[in-house]
């Protein structure tokens, strides 16, 4: 369905197309205010004929993925989970942190909702088995460079350098993965065994370490619970969703053990049916995952089920099965799913709520107190500098009461030298309010007013760090330029905190415990943090020289290769001409005006 514009603001798919897109025009069948208000906006349709449904469902995710129509239900969240990757296609393999699954000869472990425990488990299992980490070629690098830091601290056993024969890595690998199919009793064995053997030779540093190792695999293997006794994988899905809002929860059940849960955020939800939204989260999500289970439990039946489960047959490549468990562990499952979906939607609701104080009301508190009916983008500027040196300003936006990072902007002060505000305020604004004009003139003379850039964008508010000179400058500015936008002055008091307001001429109070007053607050310590580390950065490359700098025909090729050669500036100041002249950078001239420089 696309609106006027040519947008799409809807794709769907039917057996018989006629009847559904009859249906949408029918009166009095209680679609709900959100497919009214679409109905409404449809100017023309375009349509795809397949071969088959399962084609249809294809081209439909991948459509929706493309265009992310205004009215389809949609997945939000677009994350990607991290694997174990244990590289068996290498000769001498390796187990690495991957977000992607790829079709090559690595065995894949996952996916896994933490990050972080991905990576102490791979730390951990390179400690164990003292499996390489790098990235050689092997064997075709053995012998080539020396060993590595590994080598040395006892976490790695250099094949690279044949200190291990092919079998028996291969035997460490082996045993790695078994601990990673969930096999830790006779690894916690073995260990045990070595931290007694060390203890009993009184190799107590030895005996500490291989404690430290014992209690980490002990702690992964608690955390497994255990799920299921077939040992199958599967993903168990619930929904909770009230008014606007919906929230799908899955426990991912991987070799029978729950490995861990995630949930995601549903939108454009309004008046559409849970098992609807269940169906849509099924085809959006595992279109985008790299890893399809055996098996998927959901709350409730959701339409065209042989379709699907024909789809992600042919996506995994063996069979997979939708089903609704009525009774038993499984169906217990689903529901502590559908209890832990309903805890995050509640839970959300409340801190969006709070959010919402923070920052919209926050807007609508002060557009309320100046008068002004809308406002939704802010800017404000400052200006750094520390005795007129560097000078510096800055933009940062506020959109809804958040920063919008994006938009931030730095300048350098052009034409103003030494400590003038005023004038380096004069100087920002100009360039940003011109530049603005310009990007816009440009994009609508090429007929894309729609791509509206952050300086394309202007403000419904502005901010000003200070009162009555800094509001009237801004003023200035706007007058000249023909722009019409309110000034607003951030007052501060004599210990330097926001105080009110200043506006049209007068100081307005505002209540310190005010959500407005915060984000006014917030607001002024953004933009004087944002013109504080841009002045600190440039003072810092101005600070970062060298005395070869100063020397005639030494840039920063010759410097670098002086660095490398001499370990100090004393070296290079003692070194003769013919030491100097050495180096393949440094021609002979330059030799003798560098000795020259230290010497004359």
């Amino acid at each position: 369905m696309h609106d006027e514009k040519d947008n799409i603001i809807y794709v769907g798919k039917a057996i018989n197309l006629h009847n559904r897109v009859r249906s949408y025009f029918r009166k009095n069948i209680g679609r709900g205010p959100q497919i009214d208000k679409m109905v409404s906006l449809i100017s023309r349709f375009e349509y795809i004929v397949t071969d088959s449904e399962l084609e249809a469902l294809v081209l439909e995710n991948n459509l929706i993925k493309e265009h992310s129509p205004k009215y389809n239900t949609m997945l939000k969240d677009d994350k990607t989970y991290p694997y174990i990757k244990v590289t068996m296609g290498e000769e001498y393999p390796r187990v690495l942190f991957s977000r992607q699954m790829k079709k090559d000869r690595s065995r894949y472990f996952g996916p896994y909702t933490s990050a972080t425990a991905v990576k102490d488990t791979i730390e951990l299992i390179n400690k164990l088995y003292q499996l390489r980490t790098c990235n050689r070629n092997l064997p075709r690098d053995c012998g080539n460079d020396r060993a590595c830091l590994n080598y040395h601290i006892g976490q790695c056993m250099a094949p690279c350098q044949g200190y291990i024969t092919k079998e028996e890595y291969q035997e460490r690998v082996k045993k790695a993965l078994d601990f990673l199919n969930g096999s830790y009793q006779d690894t916690l064995r073995e260990l045990e065994q070595k931290m007694q053997k060390a203890s009993e030779e009184l190799e107590f540093e030895e005996a500490i370490r291989y404690r430290d190792l014992y209690n980490s695999v002990k702690q992964i293997a608690s955390k497994q619970k255990i799920t299921d006794s077939d040992g199958e994988d599967k993903d168990i899905i619930a929904l909770a969703a009230q008014e606007q809002d919906a929230v799908v929860q899955v426990f991912f059940v991987r070799g029978g053990k729950l490995i861990g849960r995630e949930h995601f955020y549903m939108t454009h939800v309004s008046g559409t049916p849970r098992t609807q939204i269940l169906l849509d989260f099924v085809k959006q999500f595992y279109a985008g995952t790299p890893f399809i289970p055996r098996e998927l439990m959901l709350q409730e039946e959701i339409e065209d089920v042989e379709v699907i489960e024909q789809w992600l047959t042919k996506r995994k490549g063996s069979r997979v099965y939708i089903r609704v468990p009525k009774i038993g562990s499984k169906e217990k499952l689903v529901e502590l799913a559908a209890k832990n979906a309903m805890l995050v939607l509640s839970q959300d609701k409340e801190r969006i709520r709070r959010e919402e104080g923070r920052t919209i009301g926050a807007v609508k508190e002060i557009s309320s107190l100046l008068g002004i009916e809308h406002v939704d983008r802010m800017e404000a500027f400052d200006i750094s500098n520390i005795s007129g040196f560097a000078n510096v300003g800055s933009m940062v936006v506020f959109e809804k009461g958040k920063p919008k990072r994006s938009d931030y902007r730095k300048f350098k002060i052009k034409t103003v030298s030494g400590p003038d505000d005023y004038a380096c305020m004069r100087e920002v604004l100009t360039r940003r309010f011109v530049h603005g004009m310009e990007e816009k003139e440009e994009l609508q003379e090429k007929e894309f007013e729609n791509e509206l850039g952050s300086f394309t964008k202007f403000p419904d508010l502005l901010l000003m760090d200070g009162g009555k000179g800094q509001v009237n400058i801004a003023l200035q500015v706007l007058e000249e330029l023909k722009l019409s936008i309110p000034v607003c002055g951030m007052v501060k008091d004599d210990n330097h905190n926001t105080r009110g307001l200043y506006y049209n001429n007068e100081e307005i109070n505002i209540s310190r415990n005010s959500e407005g007053f915060k984000l006014i607050t917030r607001i002024q310590d953004e933009a004087h943090r944002f013109a504080i580390e841009y002045h600190r950065s440039l003072r810092s490359k101005a600070q970062v020289k060298s005395v070869l700098d100063e020397i005639p025909g030494v840039g920063p090729s010759r410097r670098k290769a002086l660095m490398r050669r001499f370990r100090s500036i004393e070296e290079v100041k003692n070194a003769d001409v013919e030491t100097l002249a050495g180096l393949d950078e440094i021609p002979e001239s330059v030799a003798r005006g560098i000795y020259d420089f230290f010497h004359h």
